[in-house]
């Protein structure tokens, strides 16, 4: 079962990251070409916080299921290990919700340059927390 949802994490990861690159891509064209905001737009961002949601749930169970995650808490002198069980989990998280803020602060706003530039701000601060905690060197 562990590898099944290691695996599934990790391939999990390419779609998630695709999809928020995309948005955050689309949220800096909307902004810079100040085009009206529209249900394709919405749905490229709703696509990407479902996205990153899911590869939330997935890491939480993969979390308390690895020896690299919860049951490694404790060694901080272990590079690999402290990137695994702190910096990668928190940190996402952290990212997570920005994500989640940028959805959330958006429905309440009206023009179309203030939703573009909240998911670009939010989403874009959100995926860079992500890509600086990917432990690249076991992902490839």
């Amino acid at each position: 079962m562990y590898d099944f949802i290691q695996k599934f994490h990790s391939g999990w990861a390419y779609l998630a990251l695709l999809v928020l690159v995309v948005a955050v891509v689309n949220s800096f064209m909307g902004l810079s070409s100040k085009k009206e905001f529209t249900s394709k737009d919405r749905k490229i961002a709703l696509f990407a916080l479902i996205a990153i949601h899911i590869q939330l749930l997935v890491g939480l169970i993969l979390y308390f299921v690895s020896p690299l995650g919860l049951d490694s808490l404790g060694q901080m002198s272990d590079k690999v290990l402290r990137l695994t069980s702190l910096e990668h989990p928190l940190i996402n998280i952290i990212g997570i919700v920005l994500i989640t803020i940028g959805w959330s602060k958006h429905k309440k706003l009206m023009t179309s340059e203030s939703k573009f530039k909240t998911f670009s701000i939010f989403y874009g601060l959100g995926l860079l927390l992500i890509l600086s905690r990917i432990p690249w060197n076991m992902w490839f």
